[in-house]
């Protein structure tokens, strides 16, 4: 039989890892996560880790393997990935690949474009940039540099405008101008989910699901990591916030209802990734599992018969 990987995606909050969990138990498989701020074992609660329970009901593999000193791309992921399901499909015919991180996703099942290595001083003055003048300046020079591609980045993410603008500056040419010459892998076929909601449901989550984190320790957590707090691990939403009120930059409360907003924004930003894929197939968040094996054994029967 060809070798299948179900892959699941969604915005933050919508419940990705009990449906990776439910189907992981259906089919008696394992999971792979794509989630790239779950891959570290300090950040258990702002991360919203699956609980020793949830890692309990199935085998998990890329949860908690790192540390966040570590340098780990998404290149350096899609290598790992590939090597775990080459091994993995040695015993099953379907793997389960979940996460909201759609780069990681794509990373793996349509692989990376290939880009010019670029003096890591140019970095280093992009984020001194970023810190004297703040976001707007790299959107200012990307909208120089590369228009094409700065029409279709996501504008409020730091890392990407810097990504971009590096290789601009580095290569003499466009971002863009180094997109689309990836290659998939070919031991496997995809099969894409989506896990949807109402935006209001997303956001009621969301909300429910930060007092939670706070209420479980996230400033505690968030507390003994901010001596790391330059780490590009933690360059992300739930210690942000947190580093700022520790800073005096913010009141306890104010950090706790920007963590939500900023959260509102992210899983915004992940909705309009995956619409953009259009061999997404989308299954309501509250669905029975049998909406979803339904679905994925037409699939597989139809590659068993050739089609």
């Amino acid at each position: 039989m060809e070798k299948l990987l179900v892959t699941i995606g969604g915005p933050t909050g919508i419940g990705k890892t009990s449906w990776a969990i439910r189907l992981a138990r259906h089919y008696r498989t394992e999971i792979l996560s794509a989630d790239s701020r779950q891959f570290y074992r300090e950040m258990r609660i702002g991360t919203a880790r699956p609980t020793p329970e949830e890692l309990a009901q199935a085998p998990h593999h890329f949860v908690g393997h790192l540390s966040i000193e570590n340098d780990y791309t998404v290149g350096d992921f899609r290598r790992d990935a590939l090597e775990r399901l080459e091994t993995l499909f040695g015993k099953y015919d379907l793997l389960i690949l979940a996460g909201g991180s759609g780069l990681y996703l794509d990373a793996v099942t349509r692989g990376l474009d290939e880009f010019p290595e670029v003096d890591p001083g140019i970095r280093e003055d992009l984020e001194r940039l970023l810190v004297e003048q703040g976001l707007g300046a790299l959107q200012v020079l990307l909208q120089e540099k590369d228009p094409a591609y700065f029409d279709r980045v996501d504008r409020e993410n730091p890392r990407r405008l810097i990504r971009a603008l590096e290789v601009c500056l580095g290569s003499g040419k466009p971002y863009s101008s180094y997109l689309g010459n990836r290659q998939s892998p070919g031991f496997f076929t995809t099969l894409r989910l989506g896990i949807d909601a109402p935006r209001e449901v997303v956001y009621d989550r969301i909300e429910k699901r930060v007092l939670a984190m706070v209420q479980a320790g996230l400033e505690e957590e968030a507390r003994a990591l901010y001596p790391f707090r330059e780490c590009n691990a933690l360059q992300t939403v739930g210690y942000q916030e947190f580093f700022s009120y520790f800073d005096g930059d913010l009141d306890r409360d104010t950090a706790i209802r920007e963590i939500v907003k900023n959260t509102r924004r992210y899983a915004k930003r992940q909705g309009t990734w995956f619409r953009r894929d259009p061999d997404i197939h989308w299954i309501p968040y509250d669905a029975a599992t049998e909406v979803a094996t339904r679905y994925i054994d037409e699939r597989m029967k139809s590659l068993e018969d050739g089609n």
